[in-house]
């Protein structure tokens, strides 16, 4: 356990990018289209940064010397293809259909003091979870 936090403490800059990209890619790729999609400056700069993500276990490589991402560092992201999504997405759905079940179908004749507090908290929850969205959406993009 030790070992994937020193693992992510150390990834950085060029090689948080390398491992973003790899991680977005999903499927095998070799260093040189790693060096190409990410314009480095030489295909021995893009090796190094593959190099210390195979040191820290987070890449594997084929065979036939290509890459992929072995573990995932992006524990609140969900690859869906192509894209990252941030898992809050599934949160931000039920308080938002929570708020207008109970704004539009759940509304009483009478607006109670109850019925306020409630949406207040539906509100509250559904804005974290957007914040919370947001900020992961932000550390998971190039």
């Amino acid at each position: 356990m030790t070992d994937k936090i020193d693992s992510r403490v150390s990834l950085t800059g060029t090689t948080l990018r390398v491992y973003r990209f790899l991680y977005k890619k999903g499927t095998p790729i070799g260093i040189r289209e790693i060096q190409r999609e990410l314009s480095l400056s030489s295909t021995s700069v893009a090796e190094y940064h593959v190099k210390k993500l195979l040191s820290m276990g987070l890449v594997k490589s084929t065979e036939d010397s290509q890459y992929f991402v072995d573990a995932v560092v992006f524990e609140n992201m969900i690859r869906i293809r192509r894209s990252l999504i941030p898992i809050q997405i599934g949160y931000i759905a039920f308080f938002a259909t929570s708020f207008l079940v109970l704004l539009f179908a759940l509304r009483p004749l009478r607006i109670t003091n109850d019925y306020l507090f409630a949406l207040f908290l539906v509100a509250v929850a559904c804005g974290i979870f957007i914040r919370q969205a947001i900020r992961t959406a932000n550390s998971a993009s190039l």
